[in-house]
């Protein structure tokens, strides 16, 4: 026997509603939707003869209806309520979000993840593309902006693997990387998001064997590309990338067996090399992963124009650079990122005259013009 909940239904809705009023009722104070904009569905339903069918159910034709119902009726519109959004577009955004539409607060959308898929295609691997994270970034952003929409920035989450390990280097600039990764997203216009082990640098595991791994989707895909002609080591490898696990590993307190994390053996392994990387050795290390994005943190807290400002893309022209401005009424601050492993020259020097840094992964100062940026460096300039 097969249950099936249509939001067509519209005590279906009331349950649901009930559900949001439970939760409230304990004190709860804002809520995450997951794959929300997939409520809808059409009324008939077509093969789809150009793709895998999700064009005919996401952002369906009720979706918005049923969330300014859902909103409405609990009473949540001025909570914090973030929607996960599978696939989604920019204009749907914009509705979901508009604060005159009394949707939500903000949305996810994965976009930005997908950089390094190869033709589209989560388990074949390629190198990130740069030009088109910028430019994912640039049109949302932008977008987003100037249709007054909001979004959630961020990297991680339970679906995706450690952006150090991903966009980052695990080895030589670990810290300065994991600094830049972090300081890119959260000087972004919206709300950034901390996944848990971001905050200290963590990396995928690096399993070795797939007994290791608990991911349904992980261990049918090891099947499928073995079927496929990958070797062992090859599938493992494309795992070691790709996997929802990576991000699953149990956080990283302190240095004991099982990390802080607890007295009994968890349910999935931690990875074997995690030296430095814990809340503990951190907490006491000024320079550490941690402390800058508790620095990130009070920045956003301290500086309006973080929170609120608008946005302005520069140095477009260099692949490796993310560059941006924050603008507000009380000035600007510049932003500065190098993705990249080497060295990167900026199209024109930064005037420093009159200027401070707020924020950088490097110790040394930059007190004359800048012109150069070192490997994954970052800077936020006033």
């Amino acid at each position: 026997m097969h249950l099936l909940l249509s939001w067509d239904n519209p005590e279906v809705r009331n349950e649901l509603k009930k559900v949001i009023l439970f939760w409230k009722d304990k004190g709860v104070r804002g809520f995450r939707f997951d794959v929300v904009n997939l409520i809808s569905k059409p009324e008939i339903f077509r093969d789809d003869e150009e793709g895998d069918g999700r064009r005919f159910y996401t952002d369906g034709p009720h979706v918005h209806e049923y969330l300014k119902e859902l909103v409405a009726d609990t009473g949540i519109e001025d909570m914090l309520t973030v929607g996960e959004m599978s696939s989604t577009c920019i204009d749907h955004c914009i509705r979901y979000t508009d604060p005159g539409e009394k949707e939500l607060s903000m949305c996810f959308n994965f976009h930005h993840l997908k950089i390094d898929y190869k033709d589209g295609e989560k388990w074949e691997l390629q190198r990130p593309d740069y030009d088109k994270l910028k430019d994912i970034f640039r049109e949302w952003q932008l977008r987003m902006q100037e249709k007054n929409g909001w979004n959630a920035v961020f990297w991680c989450n339970h679906d995706q693997p450690r952006v150090v390990s991903r966009l980052g280097d695990e080895h030589k600039y670990w810290k300065e990387s994991a600094k830049m990764l972090a300081c890119s997203i959260h000087m972004l216009r919206g709300t950034p998001y901390i996944y848990q082990g971001e905050e200290i640098g963590m990396m995928n595991p690096h399993f070795d064997k797939i007994e290791d791994y608990r991911d349904v989707e992980s261990i049918n895909y090891y099947k499928i590309l073995r079927e496929s002609g990958k070797s062992k080591e090859e599938a493992l490898h494309i795992l070691g990338e790709r996997s929802r696990d990576n991000s699953r590993t149990p956080m990283q307190w302190d240095n004991t067996k099982y990390a802080g994390f607890s007295e009994a053996e968890p349910w999935i392994s931690l990875p074997e090399d995690r030296e430095g990387v814990n809340v503990s050795d951190q907490e006491a290390d000024e320079d550490s992963v941690l402390n800058f994005y508790r620095k990130l943190v009070n920045l956003r807290m301290e500086y309006e124009v973080i929170r609120d400002g608008s946005i302005e893309f520069i140095f477009d022209s260099v692949k490796e650079i993310l560059a941006y401005k924050r603008v507000g009424e009380d000035g600007d601050i510049l932003v500065l990122n190098n993705m990249s492993k080497d060295e990167v020259s900026l199209p024109q020097s930064i005037d420093m005259t009159g200027r401070k840094i707020l924020l950088s992964n490097y110790n040394e100062s930059r007190i004359s013009g800048i012109d150069v940026l070192r490997p994954y460096e970052c800077i936020v300039i006033q």
